[in-house]
């Protein structure tokens, strides 16, 4: 049941999508209608994505009040009661980012399954309407293979996942005399995924067919544009309701 549903409203139409866009782009390339596809699901996903983003910044923000309510506060459930107060008084919601990853799974599972097929499509699964491309070119660029292992792609792969993890995770402060088994393994938890998780993807990424190396580094390089530009939003608006609370104060 679990299965069917899946695939009716994950897998098969991206499926189609996929056929439909190789079948548009002249030569049949692959490549380029992967980068499509990832582009297209990353934009149905902006407004999910945009949110979980801002709530992730505002957090980062917030983490030295947060950081001031553990030094002052020994009581943990004051301290959970003093953060949570100060996550509705700024309206975050540090859950968000969980609820992002939870909705984007079923689509990034039916996307990674949809790429390893690519290169041997199924005229069965395809809708009425959409015709079997006449060709498939698996030459990227005419020398990235998208049917075997690539470690051009794998590199891109975990460079992007790099880049993406240092623009994301908040700047650890160097703490000599901090000691805390709390700040001690989130530091760990943040190094692994500075460093660690690229590795892996990278190591991943030449395992499995190019075509996937090339949707994990087209994900990668949309997240981090994404957030650029929702950063460089937020900075704006608040420097405008500074400007607008320094008018009404010289008034």
């Amino acid at each position: 049941m679990i299965t069917t549903l899946w695939n009716n409203i994950f897998y098969e139409p991206l499926y189609n999508a996929l056929a439909f866009l190789v079948s548009l782009i002249p030569g049949g390339d692959i490549g380029v209608a992967v980068i499509l596809l990832t582009i297209l699901v990353r934009f149905i996903l902006y407004p999910i994505a945009k949110k979980s983003i801002e709530s992730q910044i505002h957090l980062r923000n917030l983490q030295p009040e947060i950081d001031a309510i553990k030094e002052k506060y020994t009581d943990k459930l004051e301290q959970s009661r003093r953060t949570f107060e100060l996550y509705k008084q700024y309206k975050v919601n540090p859950f968000s980012g969980c609820l992002l990853v939870l909705l984007q799974l079923p689509v990034i599972f039916a996307l990674y399954k949809v790429f390893l097929g690519a290169l041997s499509l199924d005229a069965g699964l395809l809708y009425q309407g959409v015709s079997f491309p006449p060709v498939i070119n698996t030459q990227f660029l005419g020398f990235l293979d998208m049917s075997g292992k690539s470690i051009v792609l794998a590199i891109l792969a975990a460079v992007t996942q790099f880049i993406q993890a240092r623009l994301t995770l908040p700047k650890q402060k160097q703490q000599t005399n901090d000691g805390s088994f709390q700040k001690q393994f989130a530091k760990s938890m943040q190094m692994q995924m500075q460093y660690v998780l690229p590795i892996f993807v990278g190591i991943i990424s030449y395992q499995v067919a190019g075509a996937v190396a090339l949707y994990w580094a087209t994900s990668n390089i949309f997240t981090i544009f994404q957030e650029i530009i929702i950063r460089r939003r937020l900075a704006k608006k608040t420097e405008g309701n500074t400007v607008s609370v320094q008018a009404k104060v010289i008034e």
